[in-house]
């Protein structure tokens, strides 16, 4: 058995939240953990399907998908969400339910994003062509003081990946033995410590 936490991926549109959240996913699952992965879209469609883009609409969208996660982490299940959640406070909100909670930055400059963005949703933003655009027409509010800062313009997402994994060990949620394939990354063994 192992301890349940949740792994809270915030960041802006593009950035490259549900592309890292999956490396750990993959790395977690290789280690035999039990994983549950709340992406924002996905969850928009089946959980918080008819809410809008208000703060009320998006508040009410976060504190949902940290009700789940709640409610899985303390039953022992690591928990992944990657939702943009652009709003600090319900972050922390959220926060303050979860024992073992850690947030993740995924930061980029909206630069960078414009130039990724296949779509043109943020060229179109910029314009003031697109209303309810976090981070170009509607805020975004990174966190103060998140367990980990990857910045998604600088890194490869393996390089996010193992900067949020030994994240991961230095908080005791994980561990495994690096000595036959260091290379690989790979979690072997989770720790079972119970909650002091």
């Amino acid at each position: 058995m192992h301890k349940g936490f949740t792994l809270w991926f915030t960041g802006l549109s593009g950035a490259g939240k549900s592309t890292i959240s999956e490396i750990i996913e993959q790395r977690l699952r290789a280690a035999g953990a039990r994983v549950e992965v709340l992406d924002g879209d996905v969850v928009r469609t089946h959980l918080s399907k008819g809410l809008g883009f208000s703060k009320e609409d998006r508040d009410t969208n976060i504190r949902r998908i940290g009700f789940v996660a709640r409610l899985l982490s303390r039953n022992g299940v690591i928990v992944i969400v990657a939702a943009i959640s652009p709003y600090r406070a319900v972050r922390d909100e959220v926060r303050s339910w979860i024992d073992h909670f850690v947030e993740v930055h995924v930061d980029c400059p909206i630069a960078v994003l414009a130039e990724r963005d296949v779509k043109g949703l943020y060229k179109k933003a910029l314009a003031g062509e697109l209303a309810n655009f976090t981070g170009v027409s509607d805020p975004y509010e990174p966190p103060l003081q998140p367990e980990v800062t990857v910045d998604s313009s600088r890194e490869t997402p393996l390089e996010s990946a193992d900067k949020i994994w030994a994240t991961l060990e230095h908080l005791g949620l994980v561990a495994f033995d690096r000595s036959p394939h260091p290379h690989e990354r790979v979690g072997r063994d989770l720790q079972s410590r119970a909650d002091s």
